[in-house]
């Protein structure tokens, strides 16, 4: 019987199989597990700092997602990231690795603020403009990553990468010199008048940014997944070279897209600028690009998905705030309890597209 066992055992072999296909209800259960699977080493160790786990419940998800104050956060801080989510999927769809959202973002503020600073036209369209010039600044910004990357093949991962501390380092100079604000002498631009700011809708404190993210998810959705550039930015994704040999506009396909990506993080730092914190600020910026980057990733580049990935994003961000508030967390367990669910279910992507299988084989 043990030697027919071994047998057995050495005619089979663990393989690692492509999925070719995998439905909706796997791929969310997947999800699902992975988040539970983070959520549990989360609340392992907060156990392991005596907090009670009833009252991580309350914390954690009653008051995050099951009241109308928690919920308005979330909102509130799912709008930028369902831009910068946005922006990445554009760039991402045409194999355009736009690292560069950060700077894009920054640039964004900074154009804005410029209309707020210098009182360029009337009060009226104050806001209009600070949004237009929010627009060109990020494009403008993601401009010469894309030319270099079709004129010269450089790589635009470096380019976009190394704009990101260029247009940081700018922000620095201008919040830390000739914009610092007289009034406190903090390293941030004076306040926006409420000319200049995104009113609120009257829920809580979301304001009408989120029209204006509404608007680009629908815009984004149709050109992705309605017109014929989302066609041939899908052909673009997939075969450049077929692409090339049929004739279609590879370069315009992918210069749009850059440019697209741009105006969308100029969009997102216009948001958080008039909106979320009032005046240009050194740090409005930061972690908005990599997140997303991962919900671009998480999402498959579909502007539905990135709409929801980008909530929960914000739910997970509010989350942690209120864990530091309620448990008088410090600000590295906080990020390490965000960064573990992030990396379980970017993790659980592979079991999405692999699968494992036991193999019979012959011996020789």
């Amino acid at each position: 019987m043990q030697a027919l066992s071994l047998s057995f055992l050495r005619s089979r072999r663990l393989t690692l199989e492509v999925r070719q296909k995998i439905g909706w209800a796997p791929r969310i259960a997947i999800i699902v597990g992975a988040v539970l699977f983070g959520l549990g080493i989360c609340v392992a160790i907060l156990v392991s700092r005596n907090v009670d786990v009833a009252s991580i419940y309350d914390e954690f998800i009653a008051f995050t997602f099951l009241n109308a104050q928690g919920i308005s956060t979330v909102v509130v801080h799912s709008t930028p990231l369902v831009m910068v989510g946005l922006a990445a999927s554009m760039a991402f769809r045409v194999n355009y690795w736009n690292i560069g959202i950060e700077g894009q973002l920054f640039m964004g503020a900074i154009g804005c603020t410029i209309v707020a600073f210098f009182d360029i036209g009337p009060e009226i369209i104050r806001l209009p403009l600070m949004f237009i010039f929010a627009l060109v600044f990020g494009a403008l910004w993601a401009l010469p990553s894309a030319l270099l990357k079709l004129r010269l093949n450089i790589n635009e991962v470096i380019s976009t990468l190394l704009l990101n501390y260029v247009a940081f380092y700018f922000v620095l100079n201008q919040v830390f010199g000739p914009w610092r604000d007289p009034k406190d002498n903090f390293p941030h631009s004076p306040a926006f008048d409420d000319f200049e700011r995104l009113p609120k809708i009257g829920w809580e404190d979301v304001h009408y940014g989120i029209v204006g993210t509404a608007l680009a998810f629908l815009i984004v959705w149709w050109l992705i997944e309605r017109s014929r550039f989302g066609v041939q930015s899908r052909f673009v994704g997939v075969n450049p070279r077929m692409v090339y040999a049929i004739g279609l506009p590879l370069s315009a396909i992918t210069l749009t897209s850059a440019l697209s990506s741009g105006a969308l993080a100029g969009m997102a730092g216009f948001t958080i600028a008039a909106a979320t914190e009032g005046r240009l600020t050194f740090h409005l910026a930061v972690g908005y690009g990599f997140s997303g980057i991962v919900i671009a990733f998480l999402s498959g580049n579909r502007p539905l998905i990135v709409l929801i990935v980008s909530f929960l994003m914000g739910g997970l961000y509010v989350a942690g705030e209120s864990m530091k508030v309620f448990y008088s967390l410090p600000d590295a367990l906080v990020g390490l309890f965000q960064a573990i669910i992030v990396l379980s279910v970017t993790a659980s992507e592979f079991f999405a597209r692999y699968r494992l299988r036991m193999a019979h084989y012959e011996q020789v």
